[in-house]
């Protein structure tokens, strides 16, 4: 029996042939960015929709919550494929409730930890201070901090969380990481729980926000999380803004009890142009574009692929969540 395919045009037009080398006994149906589907001879799904994926196009085209209820009106998909990360959007929740299986997207995950590292790396070298000198031609050593032997902790272990760690230990860092089981790896030295937070936090020189937004974790970056850092360590934040309670963190910060925040996410995006983060010495921030590399969005059309293939022929679909882990 023929699996019927949903997906944005121009997704299609992107992996398309790619799709027919495949050889599957699929039917594909496009949808356009007011979710209708072409042919179909009327607005809104038809009524046979199996698997359908929601590829990064439809949030370089602002249509999201388009794309959600889209899914939401189909009445017989079984698989919806994302290209997110972290699934906090009250969409996928409900999307869950239907009973729909939900994949995420593990495509950012060499991005995001390349960014962390890119990251860290300009914190502890003096990059500015060099091009100044270069400039003046001025002949002076600029001594610099090394990630070997530094203690790297690393809240959430998914495929992001996973790549900062195989990073983090390439430069001959000691990690720790906080997840819902403490098992440890050859990439993990120490592992623990959220309830092992505070007995990690004193000794982390770099600490990486890679968790879910949940219940567990929102604002759990608060004062008295910032009254246990190091005052020299840097935090960096590629997860979600409401991790953190920005003005505790801006407090670290001002009395020396944090010596810089590296973020690329924030409670309101765009942030505001009147938020202090923007201006302030100890911040390194950018516009959410730790996921902006330039191999995502083949990871993310070679990840549909594959998923597609498994599902066809009865496999385990790669990245499925969990429904009880979507809060």
């Amino acid at each position: 029996m023929a699996v019927t395919v949903a997906m944005y045009d121009k997704a299609l037009a992107r992996v398309g042939a790619r799709l027919d080398a495949l050889g599957l006994d699929i039917n594909v149906r496009v949808f356009d960015r007011d979710g209708n589907f072409a042919g179909e001879g009327h607005v809104g799904p038809p009524d046979k929709v199996d698997y359908i994926w929601l590829s990064p196009d439809i949030s370089m085209d602002g249509i999201q919550k388009t794309a959600f209820e889209f899914v939401l009106k189909c009445p017989s998909v079984k698989v919806m494929q994302t290209f997110n990360a972290g699934l906090d959007d009250p969409h996928y929740k409900r999307i869950a409730a239907k009973g729909i299986r939900i994949c995420n997207s593990s495509a950012q995950a060499i991005a995001i930890s390349e960014y962390v590292m890119a990251g860290v790396l300009g914190v502890f070298h003096p990059i500015m201070a060099r091009d100044a000198l270069q400039k003046s031609k001025t002949w002076e050593r600029t001594p610099f901090r090394e990630i070997s032997r530094t203690n790297w902790l690393i809240a959430g272990f998914g495929p992001i969380g996973q790549e900062v760690a195989k990073r983090a230990k390439a430069f001959g860092a000691t990690t720790t990481v906080v997840r819902r089981s403490p098992v440890t790896s050859d990439i993990v030295d120490r592992a623990g729980t959220l309830d092992d937070l505070d007995a990690f936090l004193p000794d982390a020189d770099v600490i990486v926000l890679a968790c879910p937004l949940n219940d567990a974790t929102r604002g759990f970056a608060g004062a008295d999380f910032f009254a246990r850092v190091k005052p020299d360590a840097v935090l960096v934040n590629i997860a979600r803004g409401a991790l953190i309670d920005d003005d505790a963190m801006i407090a670290a910060l001002d009395q020396g009890r944090l010596a810089t925040a590296v973020l690329d996410v924030f409670h309101q995006e765009p942030l505001p142009s009147d938020h202090p983060l923007w201006s302030h010495p100890k911040v390194r921030m950018t516009a959410h574009t730790s996921f902006a590399g330039s191999g995502v969005r083949t990871r993310w059309d070679e990840l549909f692929l594959d998923n597609i293939v498994r599902y066809v022929r009865g496999g385990d679909l790669v990245n499925e969540v969990n429904p009880s882990d979507i809060t």
